[in-house]
């Protein structure tokens, strides 16, 4: 039966004015990861020089999260919110030093990449608040019986956001250059704001001084780890992406074996979201019923062996047909693994739970970039996104086999 439940969702302003100012930020992210990606690889042509983008972003990141969650539960979330946005415009507003004025600082291509990772350390201390806020803020502006399709919305509006991003990035870098991509990144983000300023305020349910930030902080992380079915679906999500994490060798693979310009370096990396985008849609015409936690499993191992024929492939529709694949499995478990966060989660503590599920996205994520970038340079490119799907296929029957309540899993 097909459910028509997401359209009403989208009735609510407020929802419709977080989802829209969520699409330019995430947008603007896109297209700023493609292009970190395209300067750095052509800066240095070394794979481990891309693996260095996530390392930068993921420490910083990681280390701020737990006490992240902290501020925003403590915090009122549209003031949070504005202020890490316009810190965002701020800092990659640097980054037009060495894209505009390279020549007259003489700045050598290995210190515009060292520059690049220091903007992007900064970042990475504000990702570490932005990344819970949206999320934390939805169950407060939706009804419960809402919830689960406002989730899938929500992630559908990411995943329309990354796959343009991904893809007009790669299409304003060879259009228009570098310097002229990071000012259209910086357009995205102050568009964003606008939206986000007509938001509702959201105040703590907590006075300030009524959880200590050390308790604060133990409280959302051992909620995790009693609830199997949370920590079981973060754990997965957390090593298949970090060993399949072939995205991030994109650049190595358009330039050297596929040998396509920017403009295939965009669709390559819009690929994946492309099927994601496809498979939510779907999820949300017609929602999974039943045996969600058996569906997470099987999803995640045929993730693997589409890393597995994208490593193996040298056709380039080949090789987009298989990260479009993998994009379809990954928006799955997205859906699967987003909604057992959010159900799961009483509200007083919702966004110091979501600071520690970002720690889990950003670990998987950035430390896949990193691990991909490693592996590359000590296995060679192709060797280490066949091992890197082959591990996610492990970590998917490991999982399966130590987490029942996970494999039994239904909402």
């Amino acid at each position: 039966m097909i459910s028509l439940t997401p359209l009403k969702t989208l009735e609510n302003i407020e929802f419709r004015n977080l989802l829209t100012g969520r699409f330019f930020i995430v947008l603007a992210f896109r297209m700023l990861a493609t292009l970190l990606g395209w300067w750095v690889y052509q800066l240095t042509k070394d794979p481990f020089s891309i693996g260095l983008i996530g390392l930068s972003e993921v420490i910083p990141a990681v280390s701020c999260a737990l006490y992240a969650g902290h501020v925003i539960d403590m915090n009122e979330k549209k003031k949070l919110l504005l202020i890490c946005t316009y810190l965002y415009i701020f800092l990659i507003g640097l980054l037009l030093i060495p894209a505009f004025f390279n020549v007259e600082l003489h700045f050598s291509g290995h210190e515009i990449t060292y520059y690049i990772y220091g903007v992007i350390f900064f970042t990475g201390i504000v990702r570490a608040f932005i990344g819970p806020i949206v999320p934390s803020m939805i169950p407060k502006i939706v009804q419960k019986v809402n919830l689960p399709n406002a989730i899938t919305l929500n992630q559908a509006t990411f995943l329309i956001s990354s796959v343009c991003g991904h893809a007009a990035g790669g299409f304003l870098i060879e259009w228009f250059g570098i310097k002229w991509t990071i000012v259209a990144v910086i357009c995205n983000i102050i568009i964003a704001s606008f939206f986000f300023w007509k938001l509702n305020r959201q105040y703590s349910e907590h006075k300030k001084d009524e959880i200590k930030i050390i308790e604060s902080m133990r409280e959302g992380l051992s909620y995790i780890i009693k609830t199997k079915e949370i920590l079981g679906a973060l754990c997965l999500d957390m090593f298949a992406v970090l060993f399949g994490g072939a995205v991030a060798m994109i650049p190595v693979f358009a330039t050297d074996i596929l040998a396509t310009g920017a403009n295939g370096l965009g669709l390559l990396n819009a690929a994946s979201d492309i099927g994601s985008m496809i498979i939510i849609t779907a999820l949300s015409i017609i929602p999974l019923r039943k045996n969600q936690g058996k569906v997470l499993l099987f999803v995640v191992a045929g993730f693997g062996l589409c890393i597995i024929g994208f490593g193996l492939s040298h056709y380039y529709w080949l090789s987009f047909m298989f990260l479009v694949l993998s994009g379809m499995l990954d928006g799955i478990s997205v859906v699967i693994r987003g909604t057992i966060v959010q159900l799961k989660t009483p509200d007083h503590i919702r966004g110091r739970v979501l600071s520690v599920n970002s720690i889990f996205i950003m670990s998987s994520n950035e430390m896949g970039q990193f691990e991909s970038g490693l592996a590359a340079k000590l296995m060679g490119v192709v060797r280490s996104v066949v091992f890197g799907g082959g591990m996610t296929l492990l970590i998917a029957l490991i999982v399966a086999s130590t987490n029942p309540k996970l494999r039994k899993m239904q909402y």
